[in-house]
């Protein structure tokens, strides 16, 4: 008798509806989003959500600016190119500008050091302090539209009442709703990679195995992009990378590697760390031989250079992927590439990476955010939408030294992503600037110098 009084219909009705929730959650999540990430097809629900992304930012942008009009609000502008307009002149030309400006008697007839010479050293230090073109590489780029996150653009405090309804619309969507749709996807490829790679590792090795193992890792990463809402366009496709090659491009974000491994597969390259990070790769690596360094080896460049070089020589192995500037940049520039990867002597296949920030800002700051707290930034924005393009194979031509190289495979991602070629070493961001970079400021002007005096003498 007991039993029946402490029934309650109401528990038993919601019971039922979790359970209801549940079923139609993942069978949604079964059929729209992980069996076409097994095969690799989409039903352009990304696409059409994307388009209707930008109408409403459009609508957003120009609401504020005519309320920002109305109430005679100034809107910041960022600056682009920068706030100090330069022309590209030689450090020679300045120095004689600055003493024809400082000085009515004849060039030729000047002293060889003049004091006014120290005002171009003072001046380009004021200028790097004023508008650092390395600083500001690793900070978010701001976005002269809004995309109704408060992190992207300082002009969201002129916000009228039905902007900001629509503002409180998407914190509840994109956390309500995207951010648990996205945290469910991302742990299913995750454990999809870690439970399906290391039954694979049990198989001997073969034609057989190397191609559960493609697949497999296709799949799963193809799922994790589908955590990001990622929405990726390939370009030229007939210069992916191929096996026994090296495949380089520009790093913005530890996505880098999901973005092009959801459409190729490749060998990583990485320092062997614990945690989940740890288990995640030591079953990637039964099913696909990647390289992993123990922390003590990473240092050392002649036991990394071996293990890449013994790599490249197996055709058969996949291609190395490998990110040359060695931190993260926001996406605006390309710094300097370190010359390890080009010394190998293997063919080089560059990639650009060009992510839109419109609807989410992929740049990983690291010495801001830790990797959980950028994940989730990652996983509650609008989306993360970039282009990658697969330029031709390049090798080094005769008489190339491994910089010279370098340089030249940054240059053509640079130019093809429409990013900013900088020669400035990414280590910077933690670092400071070498003493190599001012002796050669030393050098240029002592031989400008040296220059003048030879010229006077032989007249």
């Amino acid at each position: 008798m007991g039993l029946f009084l402490d029934f309650n219909p109401f528990d038993n009705l919601l019971c039922i509806l979790l359970g209801i929730s549940f079923t139609v959650w993942f069978t949604l999540l079964l059929v729209f989003i992980i069996v076409p990430a097994i095969f690799g097809v989409s039903f352009g629900i990304r696409q059409l959500y994307m388009k209707t992304l930008l109408k409403i930012f459009e609508w957003a942008t120009h609401r504020i600016e005519r309320g920002a009009k109305d109430n005679n609000h100034l809107l910041y502008k960022p600056y682009s190119n920068g706030i100090i307009a330069k022309e590209p002149t030689s450090l020679e030309e300045e120095i004689k500008e600055i003493r024809r400006s400082g000085s009515n008697r004849d060039l030729d007839s000047a002293s060889v050091f003049e004091m006014s010479d120290i005002f171009y050293f003072c001046r380009q230090g004021v200028e790097s302090i004023m508008d650092d073109e390395v600083t500001k590489r690793f900070s978010a780029e701001e976005l002269e539209s809004w995309n109704l996150l408060t992190r992207s653009n300082y002009n969201f405090q002129h916000i009228s009442l039905r902007l900001t309804v629509l503002w409180g619309l998407g914190v509840v969507i994109r956390y309500g709703f995207l951010l648990p749709l996205r945290v469910t996807l991302a742990f299913t490829g995750v454990g999809l990679l870690v439970v399906l790679t290391s039954i694979i590792g049990f198989l001997p090795n073969g034609r057989m195995k190397n191609f559960l193992s493609e697949q497999v890792h296709l799949m799963c990463y193809r799922i994790c992009v589908r955590a990001l809402t990622a929405i990726i366009t390939y370009h030229d496709s007939e210069n992916k990378p191929k096996n026994g090659g090296i495949c380089v491009a520009n790093h913005t974000s530890p996505i880098d590697v999901i973005i092009l491994a959801s459409d190729g597969c490749y060998a990583m390259v990485g320092q062997i760390h614990g945690g989940l990070m740890g288990v995640i790769q030591k079953s990637m690596v039964k099913a696909c031989p990647h390289i992993w360094f123990e922390r003590s080896e990473v240092k050392d460049r002649h036991l990394v250079a071996k293990r890449l070089s013994d790599h490249v020589e197996d055709k058969t192995k996949l291609p190395i992927l490998i990110f040359p500037e060695g931190t993260c940049i926001n996406n605006t520039s390309v710094m300097m590439f370190k010359k390890g990867s080009f010394e190998i002597g293997s063919t080089v296949y560059p990639v650009a990476i060009k992510y839109d920030p419109r609807f989410g800002d992929a740049f990983w700051n690291s010495s801001q955010f830790g990797m959980v707290n950028y994940l989730l930034r990652m996983m509650s924005s609008w989306a993360i939408v970039c282009s990658v393009w697969y330029l031709p194979p390049m090798s080094r031509e005769e008489g190339e030294d491994a910089v010279q190289f370098a340089n030249r495979v940054k240059a053509a991602i640079a130019r093809q992503g429409g990013l900013v070629d900088l020669l400035w070493d990414g280590g910077l961001k933690r670092g400071k600037v070498k003493d190599t970079f001012k002796e050669e400021q030393q050098k240029l002007y002592s031989k400008m110098l040296v220059g003048t005096q030879e010229d006077r003498s032989r007249s």
